[in-house]
């Protein structure tokens, strides 16, 4: 979730893949892989073109809900190519890229914008320019779908959700044109049965993808935890309707030193703050549900896959340990 322009912007919940009873230690190796020969039910073609799935994927994420600062859509690619192999994945950089080479995809689909605030070049000299040249040279076409999927129903974090077995009741900043109130960002949450804030941090490591940072928490790691709301991504600027909510803790990512501080020192409100990649990638998993869903109805010779390589930054944590 990037939920700013200064706002910043994602487990499967109805479509979790993996059952939440079983603890998450991080993404095995290979990519996830769904679909399966060709389908010749549907009125399309067995193997699809771009444009098809493209038209499928804004179907689900309606590129006209994005915030309007964002970047989504397609940011390469042939309308006219064959797409049979469909690769996930939170981040549009060189890793993926070479992934999607080594699967033959012919699509990825990524959360995060490639170019979030434009670009006056895409020469091959810059990393991101090197990125659009690769692509292109190898016949892979890169489509975005980010506050769109955020704001979602289900939505990113909805799969946070999922990924942590809690029962959402709704979002937690309600989008005003959905009369169903299903739409919006983050989301409120029950848990199944009361439990310490410790212990829901715990649950929260066990269950997402493994990182240098893990999960960090703030507050009373007694206090009792019923209710909480969750976000993908950077989630700091939702404290407002964090609070508004009364919730017992707030699950998020990259939260900052002073509005931490503030939140924890005049509330009794518990913070667990996982790595932003960790808490978005479980949408992979989902959306590539989804797809595959459609790829089912179309009757598309289709192979989605998620990838499980991990593009989070950080890569090594050590506590800091010196007198003060």
């Amino acid at each position: 979730m990037c939920l700013h322009a200064e706002r910043f912007t994602a487990r499967p919940s109805a479509l979790t893949l993996r059952p939440p009873s079983v603890p998450f230690s991080g993404p095995p190796s290979g990519p996830a892989v769904r679909g399966g020969g060709p389908r010749r039910t549907g009125s399309l073609s067995p193997v699809p073109r771009l444009s098809e799935v493209i038209a499928a994927l804004d179907a689900l994420w309606p590129p006209e809900r994005a915030e309007g600062w964002d970047a989504v859509g397609t940011v390469c690619g042939e309308p006219d190519a064959e797409v049979d192999r469909v690769l996930f994945a939170v981040d549009p950089v060189h890793e993926i890229v070479d992934e999607a080479r080594e699967l033959g995809a012919q699509l990825i689909v990524a959360h995060h914008p490639l170019y979030l605030r434009g670009t006056t070049t895409v020469a091959a000299d810059t990393f991101k320019g090197r990125v659009v040249h690769t692509l292109i040279r190898h016949g892979i076409a890169l489509h975005v779908a980010h506050t769109n999927a955020d704001t979602a129903d289900p939505g990113v974090s909805d799969a946070l959700a999922g990924a942590l077995d809690l029962r959402v009741t709704g979002p937690l900043v309600p989008d005003p044109t959905d009369p169903a109130g299903r739409r919006g960002l983050g989301r409120i949450c029950e848990l199944d049965r009361p439990e310490t804030l410790a212990e829901f941090a715990a649950r929260a490591a066990a269950r997402l993808p493994a990182t240098a940072q893990g999960v960090r928490l703030a507050g009373d790691p007694g206090a009792t935890v019923r209710t909480v709301a969750v976000s993908g991504g950077s989630g700091d600027s939702l404290f407002d309707a964090v609070r508004a909510a009364g919730v017992d803790a707030f699950l998020t990512a990259d939260l900052r030193h002073h509005p931490a501080s503030e939140a924890v020192r005049h509330s009794p409100l518990g913070l667990v703050d996982a790595a932003h990649w960790a808490t978005e990638w479980p949408w992979c998993e989902q959306a590539a549900a989804q797809l595959d869903a459609l790829s089912d109805r179309h009757g598309w010779d289709l192979r989605v896959h998620v990838s499980k390589r991990v593009t989070d930054p950080w890569t090594t944590h050590h506590s800091s340990g010196a007198p003060n």
